[in-house]
């Protein structure tokens, strides 16, 4: 297993912590938790609920301060983009293309990150929220589909703030008054009861996972789970 596994070169990797650091920094307050939980080596699938086109870089930078360099899923129109397209993918990003027969190959790609000992980021909803209330949606079974297939763990990992900074509609951040971003970080989905086991278990498995994505935010927010789940 490569010393970098799942990393970019160290210039690039310099240059996106001297361009994401600073500006996490300036942009939000830290309530980060139970990073310990995060291993430091090996594959790994983090999983996380979607608030705000900011979340990524938030979450990113949380991810890296405990140890793990995060390979993102990113639009496939971002690698098109001129300078922004280059950088991305020396970064490692993974491009997306929604709605079409190459996101298979999207997957494919992740799971040789995975294999490689990376560590990928992942929304399993597979698009900001849309619950009135901000809790998590039914997941896809990308992820669960990972997991079993590559044996890597499922790390769930829930945050709250950057819905403030830049809600879902709007293109102007709200800088003032700051805003606090909260990340914690749970023990691994227990997937080990579906290993062997018909595709058509990876649903449940998705259910587990958003399940325990959402019980850590709910611990974030002080509030209970709520009973139904709006679907994606």
């Amino acid at each position: 297993m490569s010393r970098r596994a799942g990393r970019p070169t160290r210039f690039w990797e310099a240059v996106a912590i001297v361009i994401v650091k600073p500006l996490s920094l300036l942009l939000v307050k830290r309530d980060w938790r139970r990073g310990d939980l995060i291993p430091r080596q090996g594959g790994v699938i983090v999983a996380a609920n979607h608030l705000s086109w900011t979340d990524p870089v938030l979450l990113s930078h949380y991810l890296h301060v405990n140890g793990r360099w995060p390979v993102v899923l990113a639009k496939a129109g971002l690698f098109r983009v001129p300078v922004l397209g280059y950088l991305v993918r020396s970064l490692r990003a993974i491009p997306v293309e929604r709605g079409s027969a190459a996101a298979t190959e999207s997957l494919a790609l992740a799971e040789q990150r995975l294999r490689e000992g990376g560590c990928v980021l992942f929304y399993p909803e597979g698009t900001i929220t849309r619950d009135p209330d901000l809790w998590p949606m039914t997941g896809k079974t990308g992820v669960a589909r990972l997991a079993l297939t590559t044996g890597a763990k499922v790390i769930p990992i829930a945050h709250w703030g950057a819905q403030e900074l830049l809600p879902y509609g709007e293109k102007k951040i709200r800088l003032f008054p700051r805003k606090t971003f909260r990340a914690l970080a749970g023990p691994p989905v227990d997937l080990s009861r579906y290993h062997g086991m018909s595709p058509d278990v990876l649903r449940d498995a998705t259910a587990d996972i958003m399940a325990a994505i959402t019980a850590q935010l709910a611990e974030l927010r002080g509030e209970k789970v709520p009973g139904a789940r709006a679907n994606g």
